[in-house]
């Protein structure tokens, strides 16, 4: 039963993903290169380190919203005008997310590696919520949306609470449906504006 929750919450997140690719190839949508790239290596760190401490299907969500914005990451490079022009900013939130994984490769610790995963996601996310913010045509609100239910089949597939099986995919949660959540507010505002 466990097995079938986090397959479907998988399925969900892979569902909103492949909305997203689809809009990227066709250019609609414009992934932020360095948010994507920084997103798959943060939550393959995070599935990493939560599988070194034992956990298993708890561990399915967190590894798709890595290979993901992996799969998406390649696919800006399928369009030409499918990828978001970056900015200073951009490299900077980007050095520190590269940092936040270094300091993980220190520790060599499971929970401080997921502190790090979740520093290093949270900076590589700063420039796509602002993105969203100021252009939120460029995004695809049904990847977020399924991406932060689909986390929470980690709940249900975790034999124990413990901050391995949790801590990322509460992030995870709050991170992508915050960014859904700007979305929807700011096309719902872009709506009423041209009425």
């Amino acid at each position: 039963m466990i097995s079938y929750s986090v397959l479907i919450g998988a399925a969900i997140n892979i569902a909103g993903s492949f909305d997203y690719i689809r809009n990227t190839v066709a250019g609609r949508t414009k992934p932020n290169r360095v948010t994507f790239f920084l997103w798959a290596t943060a939550s393959m760190i995070a599935a990493a380190a939560a599988f070194s401490e034992g956990h298993r299907w708890e561990v399915v969500p967190v590894f798709i919203s890595g290979l993901m914005p992996l799969l998406i990451f390649c696919a800006s490079f399928l369009n030409r005008n499918g990828h978001w022009q970056l900015q200073r900013f951009d490299y900077l939130c980007g050095a520190f997310s590269i940092l936040a994984l270094i300091l993980w490769r220190i520790t060599h610790d499971a929970d401080i590696a997921i502190v790090f995963a979740i520093l290093a996601d949270a900076l590589a996310m700063i420039p796509t919520a602002r993105k969203a913010w100021t252009h939120p045509e460029t995004e695809t609100l049904s990847a977020y949306l399924c991406a932060a239910i689909s986390q929470f089949t980690a709940f249900i597939a975790a034999p124990e609470p413990s901050f391995a099986a949790y801590a990322f995919p509460v992030y995870l949660i709050f991170c992508c449906g915050g960014i859904g959540g700007i979305l929807l507010y700011r096309r719902s505002k872009t709506t009423v504006s041209s009425l």
